[in-house]
């Protein structure tokens, strides 16, 4: 008889209703590849992307989910202990091939990353892409640098705090958004040095804290903030595109010499697993159990709350990263 397990099965793209709990074939890896016995997943705006039919190359039905964590199951090639607590992230999960959203899921070998820790699985869960990302935008994106200054653009989003975090560790001053200010202590307890309403304009603000505007910034909302968060960096200053809570991300009728600001630089980050060191995530994973750097967590579910879970995400409700156990 075929083992089966739980998985969240999106056969069309549609509300977060569309998503439903059935039994399938736990997945069979070969060469090259780990089953993974999944703890704990994080959501993303990817999935949503997804779940909304707004992603690319994505054949249905599907089993959502671009991260995971737990522990491996098997591994035909060795490259991997049964029994290794692992994280699992990108590389075509959730869209070219099932992802995170089950019991159980089967990755390529590249996109594992082995870890221990004995932090709640609850906790863990909502690490891998938010901590990649975060990462990789401040290293590969921005180059960030000890003492200067960085605006986070969607400063309330899982990535948003994530970033706060690791610039605070870095020695840097953090100018950060939100659109609302019942969100402004969820910023403030990660250490934000500034925290700044935003209406869709806010360079006027920066500047007035910093005349010359900041070294960095990191923009998480989209095109429509893309040219205002340009206007609060300074000359010579970057800022890193990796981020489109608002859903928009095509620039139409681009003309670069109108809309970058003179000497101002544009860059962009889309990362994979290969940008998460293992000694990076196992570094911050030792610094949350000293307790001298943070998850972000917003709320955890249970594998049973999934609409409840993409509805909150939907709606933008959350502070932090929402994560689902199973």
């Amino acid at each position: 008889m075929t083992a089966m397990m739980r998985a969240i099965v999106l056969d069309a793209p549609g509300s977060a209703e569309s998503l439903t709990i059935r039994e399938v074939p736990i997945p069979t890896p070969g060469p090259g590849y780990v089953l993974i016995r999944v703890k704990a997943f994080g959501l993303n705006r990817s999935e949503l992307h997804t779940r909304l039919g707004l992603a690319e190359g994505v054949t249905f039905p599907r089993v959502l989910g671009i991260e995971a964590t737990g522990i491996v199951a098997e591994c035909p090639g060795g490259e991997f202990e049964p029994g290794q607590q692992v994280v699992a992230m990108m590389g075509g999960m959730g869209r070219t091939f099932d992802g995170g959203y089950a019991d159980y899921t089967c990755v390529p070998v590249g996109q594992v990353i082995a870890f221990h820790s004995d932090l709640d699985w609850g906790l863990l869960g909502g690490v891998p892409e938010m901590l990649q990302t975060s990462h990789g935008s401040l290293t590969i994106g921005l180059d960030a640098q000890p003492g200067q200054a960085i605006l986070i653009r969607g400063g309330t989003s899982s990535i948003g705090m994530a970033t706060a975090v690791l610039a605070k560790r870095r020695g840097m001053t953090v100018l950060s958004t939100t659109r609302t200010t019942a969100k402004t202590s969820a910023l403030t307890d990660l250490g934000v040095d500034h925290v700044l309403i935003d209406h869709g304009q806010i360079a006027h603000q920066v500047r007035d804290i910093l005349p010359e505007g900041v070294h960095t910034a990191l923009e998480l909302v989209g095109t429509p903030t893309l040219p205002d968060t340009l206007r609060a960096t300074r000359l010579h200053g970057v800022v890193c595109f990796t981020g489109m809570l608002s859903n928009q991300w095509i620039v139409k009728e681009f003309y670069p010499i109108d809309y970058i600001p003179r000497g101002v630089r544009l860059t962009a980050y889309s990362g994979d697993a290969v940008d998460l060191p293992t000694e990076v995530l196992q570094s911050f994973l030792d610094a949350v159990a000293s307790h001298t750097a943070t998850v972000p967590i917003d709320r955890v579910y249970r594998f049973d709350q999934i609409v409840e879970a993409h509805s909150r995400m939907e709606n933008g409700q959350a502070k932090g990263k929402l994560v689902v156990t199973t």
